[in-house]
């Protein structure tokens, strides 16, 4: 059909505009084969994560996931050294008064938990009385929260809610607690017992950022799958122990790049590239389960993957020795970011008397335990651990307080040394005595087995294996129990594995975050070797009412030297962290405490790169 010719000036600028409109419709149908596709950042973890409530987590793999979605009222600066508090939902740092005693907070207005069916189809501003009832939510026995010690014997009136809730099997939510008071809608004001010089820390943790309770009333049990928080990241899906995914919160406040570089040349390149973009500006991340490090390296090498850092065992295959990454790799626009994490990695001794009703014969104060103990400790050899199972990936661990953490004693040495001559002495001037197999008894002639429990990995079976040859050289049988790491987990809280060679990294960079790891109150939480010392104890309780100085360092010391005599733990090694990273990541730092940097990165436009 032909289109019929306009009559005047007006009528042909009237037929124009009519067929711009159209072209512009027609052309909106037709799909735009150079529209930008969504950033998506593919990365892996190496073990499978436990669940995403934050109460009930101990476990890094997890605390990540968390970390992007659920925000504390203080966070970290992405790029200062040594780690520097700011702001994150509270509007500034902590007012601080009464010696130390109170804590006074304002929320933000305006911040948003992401959309979810819990919230009956409304808006749910983020108050603070969800900081309130998420501080609660560690203490109620139904959680079992590893990380109860956080808050316990700290918040006036808050262990005393939770006695009675031991004692009624409910926890009341709704009655006043003294040392958390919301006066107004965003207003905190966190009241304690004694001075805390590390509880602004404690509201940076990232495991303390608000929980709704309509979306834990609404989920209940399964609150460790249905996470809903205000974080730049809500999750998307997600498939039990084998993939997570994560998309951008379309809620999330307006956030820019704000992060000033120091003396750092690889901050000022950041910044430089990074200043003022809104943030996130990942779309989407994209995190597989892969146990087995070859699966990890292949997937790499392969552009599977944008990141990946726990490739200790194939270190050799992309790095000099001098710890540089090799020539064909860098040529290849791959970048290697090495640091040493805050850590220390340990194998402790379980300390119960008894193990799922059976005697432990690990446990115990007598001089033929410790014996017994430091035996095992003397006969395991760090220093191979590190060269033949890290690759040379690590450093040796003498204190329990890593390097950069506050409290560190960088003179200290392991007093345990490694001599199996010697520890063969030790058991037999104990009444550990040989039998006719060539394997140790109990001083009594019963059956000395122990048993050491880790994952079902390669990884993990050269740690059998050096374990097994180390205690074959003083002549003690060696069970070894296999189970996946979320399950030992489980029983590690219930102080139901004898031996087992774990990790921690630093919740906050404070010295304070390990020594908690042996006080006694804190069996079934962070305490896995159960270790329970009066003397130990004492000098903990004074250490958290000092600040970071001389003071507090000598009871470190002392405590120090208690535990190695009593030898809870073997001190094993800190790791670095060799993150490869492929071309078209950007902004990536490593940082002491945080550790879900994706909120901080971008992917630069590359060929082939989805976006």
């Amino acid at each position: 059909m032909m289109m019929k010719a306009p009559q005047s000036f007006a009528e042909m600028k009237t037929a124009g505009l009519r067929l711009a409109l159209s072209l512009v419709l027609a052309l909106a149908s037709i799909p735009c084969s150079h529209a930008a596709a969504p950033k998506i950042l593919r990365i892996t973890f190496q073990a499978a994560e436990t669940g995403f409530d934050p109460v009930r987590v101990s476990d890094i793999y997890s605390g990540a996931i968390i970390e992007a979605i659920f925000e504390p009222l203080l966070t970290y600066d992405y790029l200062a050294r040594p780690a520097t508090l700011v702001a994150n939902t509270a509007e500034s740092l902590p007012a601080i008064s009464d010696g130390g005693r109170t804590y006074t907070l304002k929320v933000k207005p305006g911040i948003y938990f992401s959309d979810d069916p819990a919230f009956k189809g409304q808006s749910r501003e983020l108050t603070a009385r969800d900081y309130a009832y998420s501080i609660r939510r560690f203490l109620d026995p139904r959680n079992r929260s590893p990380y109860a010690f956080l808050f316990e014997g700290k918040i006036v009136g808050l262990d005393d809610l939770a006695a009675r809730a031991g004692k009624t099997g409910a926890f009341d939510y709704d009655a006043p607690v003294a040392g958390l008071e919301t006066p107004d809608r965003y207003t905190l004001r966190i009241r304690l017992k004694a001075p805390d010089y590390n509880f602004s820390h404690l509201l940076a943790f990232s495991l303390g950022g608000a929980v709704a309770r309509e979306a834990v009333e609404a989920y209940g049990e399964d609150l460790n799958a249905h996470p809903v928080g205000t974080g730049a990241y809500l999750l998307k899906s997600y498939t039990r122990s084998s993939k997570i995914i994560l998309e951008a919160n379309p809620r999330y406040r307006v956030r820019t790049w704000d992060f000033v570089a120091g003396d750092n040349a690889l901050d000022t390149q950041i910044a430089a590239r990074m200043k003022g973009k809104r943030l996130p500006q990942i779309e989407r991340v994209e995190v597989s389960i892969m146990q087995e490090t070859q699966s990890r390296w292949l997937a790499f090498l392969g552009g599977e993957t944008d990141m990946e850092y726990a490739l200790w065992d194939v270190g050799p295959l992309f790095m000099t020795s001098a710890g540089t990454l090799k020539p064909e790799f860098a040529g290849k626009g791959i970048r290697l970011d090495r640091t040493i994490d805050p850590e220390i990695t340990y194998t402790y001794f379980n300390m119960s008397d008894r193990i799922g009703g059976e005697p432990n014969p690990v446990a115990g104060f007598s001089n033929e335990k410790i014996a017994l103990r430091r035996a095992i400790a003397m006969a395991y050899n760090v220093d191979d651990q590190i060269r033949i199972i890290r690759k040379g990936q690590a450093v040796r661990a003498h204190y329990p307080i890593p390097p950069e953490i506050a409290g560190h004693d960088p003179s200290w040495r392991n007093g345990i040394p490694y001599s199996p001559q010697l520890a063969n002495a030790l058991l037999d001037k104990f009444g550990y005595r040989r039998g006719r197999d060539g394997f140790r008894t109990l001083p009594d002639g019963k059956p000395l087995v122990i048993r050491y429990s880790s994952p079902p990995t390669d990884i993990y079976r050269q740690f059998d294996e050096l374990m097994k040859r180390s205690l074959d050289t003083i002549g003690i049988r060696l069970a070894i129990h296999k189970a996946p790491f979320a399950e030992l987990i489980k029983l590690e809280n219930e102080c139901r594995l004898m031996m087992r060679s774990t990790a921690w990294i630093a919740d906050y960079p404070d010295g304070d975050n390990f020594m908690q790891l042996l006080y006694g109150p804190n069996s079934r939480q962070s305490n896995n070797a159960c270790y329970e010392s009066p003397e130990f104890d004492r000098r903990y309780e004074k250490s958290r009412r000092l600040p970071d100085g001389p003071e507090r360092n000598a009871l470190y010391r002392e405590m120090t030297r208690l535990m190695e005599v009593h030898t809870v733990w073997i001190m094993g090694d800190s790791r670095y962290r060799n993150m490869l990273l492929q071309p078209y990541v950007a902004g990536y730092r490593k940082h002491p405490v945080l550790h879900a940097e994706w909120l901080y990165l971008d992917l630069d436009p590359k060929p082939g790169n989805r976006r």
